[in-house]
C-alpha cells in the first residue's frame, strides 16, 4: 500500500496542472488545462475531471493545492483572489464526490514545501518561497516545517498609498500587484504596445533591450522591499523566487532585489540570506501536493487521520 500512487492537483489562476505520482515522486502521467474561471461551478467540475481522468483504483490520497485563503481547523476556503472559490470546504466536496482521502492545501504552501522536500531548499532551516504567477503566493518553511498561518506575502504593504491589488483584493501598495505576472504585462504595454506581455518583455531584455531591463529591475527592486521585509521578520536563510514569470525573469529580478534587501534588511540577516530560483520551476506546487497526499497517506496508516488535514 506504501508504494501505491497519489494524485496532486495545482489549481492556478491560469491553469489547472494535475498528475499521477508515483511513491518516488515520479510523475507516471499528467494532464494540464487552462483554469475555468467563470464560474466557481464550472472549477469545481473541473478539478474533479482531472482528478478522474488519472484516477486508478489503488491511489492512495488526492493533494490539492489552491490560490486561496483556507481555515485549517474547518478545511473551509475562506477567499481567492484570482479563481472563483469561497465559501467551500473543497476537502470534504472532493472526498464525497471521489469517495477518495483529500487533502488541501494553499498552492505558494504547497511549493515551499515541495522545494523544502525535493528542490533549492533542502538544506535550508528556515526559507521563504514567493511564487510569481498569476499572483504573488507565499510559503514559509521554519525548522524544516511547513508554516500553516495565512503566509499572504504578496499582499505585504510595499506602498501605503501605491497600486490597486489584483483581483478582488482592495487594498493598494501590495506586493502583488507590482511583481505578478499581469503587473509586468501591464508596464509591458505601457512601454512597447498592446501586444506586449510579460514574456515579451523578458524577450526583450534578453536581447538587451534598456528599457525592458529598466522595467524588470524596477519590478526586481519592488520584490527586494517585499523580501526586506521578510528577511527581518523571519531571518530565512535561502528565499525561493518560483512561478511563471518568476523563474522567466529571474536574471533580470535578483540583482536589484538583493541591493535593496542588503539596505533594507537588518544585518546580518540582509548579509547572509540568499535569493534563489525554484528548482522545481513550474512543478513545484505540483510535487508540494503529491508530498502533501503522501505524506496524509503515510499518518492514515498509523491513525493519525485527523480532521486537521495537515
Amino acid at each position: 500500500m506504501a508504494g501505491n500512487p497519489v494524485i496532486a492537483v495545482d489549481v492556478g489562476g491560469t491553469k489547472v496542472l494535475t498528475a499521477l505520482m508515483a511513491n518516488d515522486g515520479a510523475v507516471l502521467r499528467s494532464i494540464e488545462r487552462r483554469t475555468v474561471l467563470e464560474s466557481e461551478k464550472g472549477l469545481l467540475a473541473q478539478i474533479e475531471a482531472s482528478v478522474l481522468e488519472l484516477a486508478e483504483e489503488d491511489v492512495l490520497c488526492v493533494g490539492v493545492g489552491v490560490p486561496s485563503a483556507i481555515d485549517y481547523r474547518t478545511g473551509e476556503i475562506l477567499r481567492s483572489v484570482n479563481i472563483p472559490l469561497a465559501g467551500i470546504d473543497l476537502r470534504r466536496w472532493l472526498a464525497e464526490r471521489l469517495d477518495m482521502p483529500v487533502v488541501v492545501d494553499n498552492d505558494a504552501n504547497l511549493a515551499a514545501l515541495g522545494e523544502s522536500r525535493a528542490g533549492a531548499g533542502r538544506d535550508a532551516e528556515t526559507m521563504v518561497m514567493l511564487t510569481l504567477g498569476t499572483g504573488c503566493g507565499g510559503g514559509l518553511v521554519i525548522g524544516g516545517k511547513l508554516y500553516r498561518g495565512w503566509a499572504e506575502f504578496g499582499h505585504l504593504v510595499i506602498d501605503e498609498d501605491g497600486l490597486p491589488c489584483q483581483g478582488s483584493c482592495t487594498g493598494r501598495g501590495h506586493l502583488e500587484a507590482y511583481v505578478t505576472g499581469p503587473a509586468a504585462t501591464k508596464v509591458a504595454r505601457e512601454a512597447f504596445g498592446p501586444d506586449a506581455d510579460a514574456y515579451h518583455l523578458v524577450a526583450l531584455a534578453r536581447t538587451g533591450d534598456r528599457r525592458a531591463c529598466k522595467i524588470l529591475a524596477e519590478i526586481g527592486r519592488h520584490l527586494g522591499a517585499g523580501i526586506a521585509t521578510l528577511v527581518n521578520v523571519f531571518t530565512p536563510d535561502l528565499v525561493v523566487v518560483g512561478g511563471g514569470f518568476g523563474c522567466a525573469a529571474a536574471e533580470f529580478l535578483f540583482g536589484p532585489a538583493a541591493e535593496v534587501v542588503r539596505w533594507q534588511a537588518l544585518a546580518p540577516a540582509s548579509m547572509r540570506v540568499r535569493i534563489v530560483r525554484a528548482k522545481l520551476g513550474r512543478e513545484a506546487g505540483l510535487i508540494g501536493a503529491g508530498v502533501l497526499a503522501r505524506e496524509a497517506a503515510v499518518r492514515s496508516r498509523f491513525g493519525a487521520w485527523a480532521s486537521h488535514q495537515a
